[in-house]
């Protein structure tokens, strides 16, 4: 009787250890950092200004480090070794060394989470898709095609409820105004993509115009996805609507500050950086 107390009384002691090794495990922080630019075009801006002031928030709430920089040189396999979760907020790498260090970076385990300018890639232009490893195998969608305008709310679809990503999500939720891509590539013909979002038909017509080819009024339009390749979730969402019309240049709306949004980016940073 006494060995079986003994025996007992250490499994217990085990299963103690066990969980407080397990929560602190769960309440390391992990280290984001986001790159952007910040160029050309006042919208993607905005939305970069507005995702500096909100990750910070985030991250005291959710237990994780924040950093951002524009200085894209920092893309070196030594700078990126410190951190857990790679960010692109508006544009891409275009340096070669810097292409190779980050392909290396994801293909060694790291994590990405893109917002929508970064996955932009359209030949002839300022960005052409002159990256073929980025563009059509690890987003998988190709160049740029179109856009709607003027940016508008979209009535989003969950395509895949049991996904992390979408964990407590509602099956259609409205965004804030944005800009909506199409792309090159079919990826519902991509096994390695799995959809996460997508327009709702209740969405159309979708965009304002005045050009015609600018609302979309059917199809498919996925918003986000991942590869499953690779740890890494893209959303096509970014792009703050301002003023041009007026010629004041005002911030028109926020990207952030949607409940259903919100939880979506924090749903995926923690999936990214915890693997949960």
């Amino acid at each position: 009787m006494i060995n079986r107390a003994m025996l007992f009384t250490a499994i217990l002691i085990m299963a103690v250890f066990t969980t407080i090794n397990t929560n602190a495990q769960s309440k390391k922080k992990f280290k984001v950092i986001a790159f952007y630019t910040g160029r050309a075009d006042l919208a993607h801006i905005s939305f970069m200004h507005e995702a500096n002031r909100w990750f910070p928030k985030m991250a005291e709430k959710y237990n994780f480090t924040y950093d951002s920089t524009n200085n894209w040189a920092n893309m070196n396999p030594e700078f990126l070794a410190k951190y857990q979760v790679v960010v692109f907020l508006d544009t891409r790498a275009d340096n070669p060394e810097q292409r190779a260090a980050f392909e290396q970076y994801m293909k060694n385990g790291g994590a990405w989470m893109g917002f929508h300018f970064s996955a932009f890639a359209l030949t002839p232009s300022a960005f052409p898709q002159n990256w073929d490893w980025y563009h059509n195998e690890f987003l998988g969608s190709g160049q740029y095609v179109s856009n709607t305008w003027h940016p508008t709310p979209a009535i989003l679809h969950v395509e895949d409820p049991k996904h992390p990503v979408t964990k407590g999500l509602p099956l259609t939720f409205k965004t804030n105004p944005n800009e909506w891509y199409r792309w090159e590539h079919d990826l519902r013909k991509n096994p390695d993509i799995d959809i996460l979002l997508a327009v709702d038909s209740t969405s159309f017509p979708l965009g304002t115009g005045p050009k015609q080819y600018e609302i979309w009024h059917s199809g498919y339009y996925p918003v986000a996805w991942t590869n499953k390749k690779y740890k890494m979730v893209y959303f096509n969402i970014g792009h703050n609507a301002m003023d041009y019309d007026g010629g004041t240049n005002q911030e028109l709306s926020q990207t952030f500050e949607n409940d259903d949004v919100d939880k979506l980016i924090i749903n995926s940073l923690l999936w990214l950086g915890r693997g949960k």
